[in-house]
């Protein structure tokens, strides 16, 4: 062979090898995200999904896509959003915006893994058959219990000890008759069952009427999205009040109690990354929360006129002046 040709197909090999590899390297994979509240009001819990996959070395931008779906707080609008990203074939679901959007996702398909963040227990509301072996294509962090609610309730006596009769904001599975028989011995509950931000200033100004003088508010999703319309009608109604995450005593509420929301995004993105490296959900154990946090507002403490025992100024996790 003649030297010039045979530079010449040399170089047509090493031309050729990296587009061949490049032909062949397999394809980005793309994690569906799927939320019913804004993107705005949950940037540090999405940072700690991205930060629980890297942990698998999955990093968004570089060997990772993420399809983001935001309700902003219309809850009407998951099913399409479910139905998009099922049809754009994610590798992974997650959908860890309370229960609900958890249920909807599910309803959406029977075969891409599913990730949540649940409030109510997950067996109860169908999306897994038990918390040690899911056996669907869905698993996550189940968050909320009533027991967790039986806390607040505590907490609320402690700071408001006078009180006899407290409104409970509850997503509407959930029974305050039930709540009552297990737990609730001293104080009379109102619950106050809201589908929509639309009803929450009718039910406030009805629960005040009644003579509710403290609040419990449960975990549901909804809420948190309306965390601070919720805050500012607790303060109108002068209803003293516990909440399930740390943002609403951001916000002035007087103290909030409950499982970091932070944290558990960070577990789920962790699961994330074992799925897309070949681990089934149906034998991944639904995991329990692994921080707790006590915050307490002691300014909106003062604004009501409460005194706050140094017994939970000790073991708050952090106190808002």
């Amino acid at each position: 062979m003649k030297r010039g040709r045979f530079v010449y197909c040399l170089g047509a090999v090493l031309f050729a090898c990296p587009v061949a590899a490049r032909a062949q390297s397999p394809p980005t994979p793309v994690v569906g995200f799927l939320h019913p509240a804004s993107a705005d009001r949950f940037a540090p819990h999405v940072a700690a999904f991205r930060e629980g996959l890297s942990e698998h070395g999955y990093f968004e931008g570089r060997n990772l896509k993420i399809e983001y779906r935001w309700a902003e707080g219309h809850g009407d609008r998951l099913k399409e959003m479910a139905a998009d990203l099922a049809r754009r074939q994610v590798a992974v679901l997650a959908a860890p915006g309370g229960g609900f959007a958890a249920v909807v996702a599910k309803a959406a398909t029977t075969t891409i893994p599913i990730l949540f963040i649940a409030g109510p227990n997950p067996v109860e509301v169908g999306l897994v058959s038990s918390i040690s072996r899911p056996g669907g294509n869905a698993t996550g962090v189940a968050m909320e219990s009533t027991e967790m609610l039986a806390k607040r309730l505590e907490l609320l006596r402690e700071l408001v000890p006078h009180t006899t009769k407290v409104a409970m904001l509850m997503s509407p599975a959930f029974t305050v008759e039930k709540y009552e028989r297990e737990f609730v011995r001293s104080k009379e509950l109102i619950g106050l069952k809201l589908a929509n931000g639309a009803d929450y200033e009718q039910q406030f100004a009805a629960a005040a009427k009644d003579g509710a003088r403290g609040l419990i508010v449960s975990a549901d999703a909804n809420f948190t999205a309306h965390h601070e319309r919720i805050v500012g009608l607790a303060a109108k109604y002068g209803m003293p009040a516990v909440y399930p995450w740390r943002q609403y005593a951001a916000v002035g509420g007087l103290a909030s109690y409950g499982p970091s929301l932070v944290e558990a995004y960070r577990q789920i993105g962790r699961y994330a990354g074992r799925i897309l490296k070949g681990a089934h959900p149906e034998t991944m154990p639904v995991e329990a929360p692994n921080t707790f946090e006590l915050v307490l507002n002691l300014k909106t403490a003062q604004s009501l006129g409460l005194e706050v025992p140094d017994s939970l100024k000790a073991i708050a996790n952090e106190k808002l002046e």
